[in-house]
């Protein structure tokens, strides 16, 4: 499949900055994006000198020595799975702080700049960041929305011929990621320990995380607990949800919800083969409003930082809450079909002050509530075609 959206960020932050880093879950498509735009690089790209790949043997031998290996390249020159060697980073900066230097660095990682801990540092001002996703509605056909969020958008799981070898994929890529990608990380934690707790997380997809009773069950302190939904974080499995406080005298929620960010993970993990597992497993609405929150970040391009959700014990809340371009936009995430205004939606839209509430439903129309608020279907938002993905319709 073309991904043209993240070929041209690549091409964009590649011509403003010494380095571009892909940063994504593994099997997610970065080595595809990366050979894909050196590729219509034609002949400018010489692959035997300039790829790394730093789970091949015979690449870490040419990187022995980083800085004499690297310095005399030119052009774009691609460093896949740069966690495996983090001390390339301050080779990095010093050979990107050379005006003379004339090659351009694209680098590709499986976890996040924060578990990476020398990235965001030694390289600040110098690289742009890019989050590559698995495959998002916006990239599919309209008639694809439903298997998507079946299967997940990993490529092999989603791509699968049958939906029994999509099962297979996704139950080996768990296994291998507890067994060999943590630990290649340098995360010593029993495999069966963070499967257990990965597990239990997923009965706690689309609600509020309780380090405390998570700890009780496993015999584990609450330090322990939220080191653990660290790493799931930092790999891009699953997304931490902030809540927003708002200057009120109320008792508001205060801890985060937690949301898998891979819908065909979620349901192998839940033991959710098809869709008529998705419809009679008790917690459906959870399992689709986890989808199409993240579906909806993907498409508005919201940063982590101006994602959240809101609460107040026991009187209002919503699902969620973005702050982008200095407009304040509330979703409410219902799986059913007559959406309908509620009095814990009306009490969103005044106490937050939002400019306008939108109802996601799983329809495909499009009709107003009431004044700010409307309600469309989650395909109407994330299947518009326009030039920037970015927009609502």
């Amino acid at each position: 499949m073309k991904r043209p959206y993240f070929l041209e960020k690549i091409q964009a932050a590649l011509s403003q900055f010494p380095v571009t880093g892909l940063l994504g879950p593994r099997q997610c498509g970065k080595t595809t994006l990366a050979r894909e735009h050196c590729r219509s690089l034609g002949s400018s790209f010489q692959e035997k000198l300039n790829y790394f790949d730093l789970e091949d043997p015979e690449h870490l031998a040419r990187l022995a020595n980083p800085l004499l290996a690297l310095e005399p390249l030119q052009g774009v020159v691609v460093i896949d799975e740069i966690q495996r060697r983090p001390e390339l980073f301050p080779v990095l900066r010093v050979l990107a702080d050379r005006k003379k230097h004339r090659s351009r660095f694209l680098i590709l990682g499986s976890a996040s700049r924060e578990l990476i801990h020398q990235a965001s540092e030694t390289l600040a001002g110098r690289i742009e960041y890019i989050e590559v996703t698995p495959f998002s509605a916006h990239e599919l056909k309209s008639s694809e929305l439903q298997k998507l969020w079946i299967r997940g958008g990993f490529p092999r799981a989603f791509l699968a011929t049958a939906n029994s070898d999509s099962i297979k994929w996704r139950n080996a890529f768990i296994r291998t990621y507890l067994e060999q990608d943590l630990p290649n990380l340098g995360i010593r934690i029993p495999a069966e320990t963070l499967r257990r707790f990965w597990l239990m997380l997923a009965h706690y997809h689309g609600q509020i995380f309780n380090a405390s009773e998570i700890g009780r069950s496993m015999g584990i302190a609450d330090t322990t607990v939220h080191r653990y939904l660290d790493i799931l974080v930092g790999t891009f499995m699953v997304r931490r949800l902030s809540p927003w406080i708002e200057n009120l005298k109320k008792r508001q929620v205060k801890s985060p919800k937690v949301y898998f960010r891979d819908s065909g993970v979620l349901h192998s993990l839940l033991g959710l083969r098809d869709r008529e597992d998705l419809l009679t497993y008790p917690g459906l609405g959870r399992l689709w409003e986890g989808f199409a929150i993240e579906e909806l970040l993907r498409k508005l391009g919201v940063d982590q930082e101006e994602a959240f959700f809101w609460g107040v014990h026991e009187q209002a809340e919503l699902d969620l809450f973005i702050l982008k371009n200095g407009k304040r936009l509330g979703f409410e995430i219902k799986y059913t079909d007559h959406p309908s205004l509620t009095a814990s939606m009306k009490n969103a839209v005044e106490t937050l002050k939002l400019h306008e509430l939108t109802i996601v439903y799983p329809g495909s129309n499009e009709f107003r509530i009431d004044k700010k608020v409307r309600a469309i279907g989650l395909s109407q938002i994330i299947l518009a075609r326009s030039a920037n993905p970015q927009t609502l319709p």
